[in-house]
């Protein structure tokens, strides 16, 4: 899903025009034309959970995920799977499931022991149908393979164990669209789109 598309209601992403940045040099990645995704919400200080559970739920975001990765494949880890409701994979979406677990076993998800056999069974996929959901180790291993990071940024501050990298801090990623401010109750928080670049 375009997320520059994504319903008017609530919130519409407004295209920005990035400066053109100096370029990273990463020789120690092959990525293969990779052009994955990354869907995450964070809070002021990127932090993502606790206790492996989200700080937050917010219907918007839930909404907006749902929607974006519904038909798609999902990349998790097996802490991220047995978070969800009855430990149970996503409906309608490919579910794969990184863990070091070798007797790891549940239905309608495709098992790997390691990021090398996730990329390999990714081959089969339009890469830009694939979304990296969680968490925090999983989500790092996979940045380096991810062009597009769709972000719910939320003005608040939690008590949290996991973290996203800080993509702001990072010269080759740049936010190309946002939403404008929305509320849910007293929070505060915005849809971002980063890309790449260089």
């Amino acid at each position: 899903m375009d997320i520059s598309q994504t319903v008017r209601n609530p919130f519409l992403l407004k295209i920005i025009i990035a400066p053109e940045r100096p370029k990273i040099k990463c020789d120690f990645i092959k990525r293969e034309n990779l052009n994955m995704n990354i869907i995450v919400a964070v809070d002021r200080n990127w932090g993502i959970g606790c206790n492996n559970k989200l700080l937050v739920s917010i219907p918007a975001d839930m909404k907006f995920f749902r929607e974006t990765t519904t038909g798609k494949v999902v990349v998790m880890g097996r802490r991220t799977l047995e978070s969800f409701p009855n430990g149970l994979p996503l409906k309608n979406r490919t579910n794969i499931v990184l863990t070091k677990n070798k007797d790891y076993r549940v239905k309608d998800a495709l098992i790997f022991h390691t990021v090398e056999e996730v990329l390999e069974e990714l081959k089969k996929y339009d890469s830009e149908d694939v979304y990296v959901i969680g968490g925090a180790s999983v989500y790092r291993q996979f940045l380096p393979y991810c062009d597009v990071a769709h972000v719910t940024k939320i003005d608040h501050v939690y008590q949290a164990d996991a973290y996203f990298p800080n993509l702001d801090e990072m010269e080759d990623w740049v936010v190309t669209a946002d939403s404008d401010e929305q509320t849910y109750f007293d929070l505060e928080y915005t849809f971002l789109k980063y890309e790449r670049h260089g």
